[in-house]
Parts: structure tokens; sequence; C-alpha cells
């Protein structure tokens, strides 16, 4: 493994996201030669194959797989002591435009920005509460440099072409919101099946928006009310209206007369993630708040 080098990392990473070596080398800059040149040298050094090459293009193959776990730490510590020698030498100041679709602005990316502030006071960041689709739309048009967006079923197949994509492990969890009064309240757990007959408060809104309908392995579920925002669906639960679906990642930003409880459902399957987009070449700025959100919220071991 001596013979490693970080662009070999750096093309491999890029390989395994676009699925090509062609679009690697677009998003890099790089001739096609130039890829599958740094991929054997790669592969030299490991002593297996790190990619199965298919007529729509490539995928890892377990070794693949394991040398990019690797490759993701490495190459994010590798930012991380860039930006504290930075720090050391000139610490950050300007301004940094952030996105996040609702949910994730309520609770997740502030918690991320509080530790940014902290390590980079000088730097100014705003936040911009709005849908995926809209967030995208002014990432490339350079209005934001960091949107904090929702992929997975149910959701637009967006294009991410010239893009960097990172996945945020926010701890991949459903739950219930319910009134403080509720009698469900004073658990912390309870069965899919307790929740068969309760009223849905659900959400409505833009398409593109992650919405949350009442809980998806139910069959029949009745719904009572429709809300365009989750502040006002959380308003309706505290008084008691009914139920509500609500992720893991909010479960620290309810309103008072609001609880969250995990729901146990054995046929429920996660099919959605949170990830952190930016353009291809990050600012200062954009790497200390992707590095910040790293740091608030590690992979789960």
């Amino acid at each position: 493994m001596s013979e490693l080098t970080l662009t070999g990392l750096r093309v491999l990473l890029e390989v395994a996201q676009r699925g090509s070596f062609t679009a690697a080398a677009e998003a890099l800059g790089y001739t096609q030669s130039a890829i599958s040149r740094q991929v054997s040298v790669t592969e030299a050094a490991a002593g297996v194959p790190l990619f199965e090459r298919h007529a729509r293009g490539v995928r890892p193959t377990r070794p693949g797989e394991a040398l990019l776990r690797h490759a993701r730490q490495v190459i994010a510590h590798l930012e991380s002591a860039e930006l504290e020698i930075a720090g050391l030498r000139d610490r950050l100041a300007g301004r940094l435009a952030v996105g996040a679709y609702p949910t994730a602005a309520a609770s997740l990316v502030p918690r991320a920005i509080a530790r940014l502030r902290e390590a980079h006071p000088a730097l100014t960041v705003s936040l911009w509460e709005a849908s995926s689709p809209a967030q995208l739309r002014r990432l490339r048009a350079g209005r934001i440099e960091v949107a904090v967006v929702a992929i997975g079923e149910g959701l637009p197949d967006y294009d991410f072409t010239d893009l960097r994509v990172e996945a945020v492990p926010t701890g991949r969890g459903m739950g219930v919101a319910v009134s403080a009064d509720h009698p469900l309240a004073s658990r912390e757990e309870v069965h899919i099946d307790d929740l068969a007959q309760e009223p849905w408060i659900v959400g409505t809104g833009d398409e593109g928006s992650p919405q949350f309908g009442a809980w998806p392995t139910l069959e029949a579920p009745r719904v009572a009310y429709e809300a365009r925002g989750w502040q006002t669906r959380l308003g309706l639960v505290a008084a008691g209206l009914g139920v509500s679906v609500l992720p893991r990642l909010a479960a620290d930003a309810v309103p008072r007369g609001v609880k969250w409880l995990r729901v146990r459902d054995p046929a429920l399957v996660i099919r959605r993630e949170t990830v952190m987009v930016t353009a291809a070449e990050r600012s200062a700025g954009a790497r200390a708040m992707v590095q910040a959100m790293r740091e608030t919220f590690p992979p789960e071991t």
C-alpha cells in the first residue's frame, strides 16, 4: 500500500461516485486516459481489482468498497488538517450562505453553524430555509455555497452533475410527535399497532419538498389535517388534534407541549437520507461548514 497517492484516492472516490471513468474525468478536469492510469496504479498498489467494468460503467468490488471507506476518511482528515492550519495562519472571515430544507434547518444545521461560529467567529453565516430543488437552483447560481437537501424514495432524482455530494449521518430513524397530554406520551417508544386508530396531521407543499404523510405502513390511516409547514403540524399536535410523523433529526426541536416517540415497526424501511451539496471546488468557508457538519454528526459505528 506504500504506493497509494492522494491523487489516486481522490480519483477513486470520484469514479465511485460518478459510476464511470468518463464522468469522473469531466468532473475533475482530467482526460479519460489519465483517470484510467490513476485507477490502474491504485489497483496495482492495492494488489486487487478495485472496480468491475460493465457496459454502462463501473462499480466497486468488495476490496474497492473497503479502500473507498478508508479513502473518505483520509480525505476528510486531510481537509480538516488544511482547515486547522489555515485557521492558525489566517482565521476565516467574510460571509457564507447555507441552505437547508425545513426540518434540517430547524435543528440539524443550526448545531453545525454554532460549531462553525465557535471555530471561526469572524465568519458570518446566513441560513436560508427552502425546498431541495430551490436550494440547488441557488447553489448553481452562486447564491448559496452549501445546500443541505433530502434525497431518496418519493423525492425527485436531482441532477448533481459537477457538484460534490456528501451524506450526513443523521441517524436514520422515524418517529411520531404526540401531544404532551396524549395517553402515549408517558412512553419513550411505541409499537406501530398503538397508532393504528390515531388521527394524522400530514404535510403538504411544493413538489420536491420532503413531505410527511401518515405512517407509511398503516392501511387506510385517518387524516385529520393537512398543513404546509412542519411548525404548523406540530402546533396542531400540541393542541391535541392528532399525531404526526417526524424524523429523529428533528426530535430535539419539538416545541413545548409536544413529545417525540420512537416507533417500532418491523415493516418500515427508510429510503431517504440527508446530504450536503457544494460546488466541485469548495471555498474555504464551504469547506469549513462541511467539516463542521462532519464533526457535529460523525458516522455511526
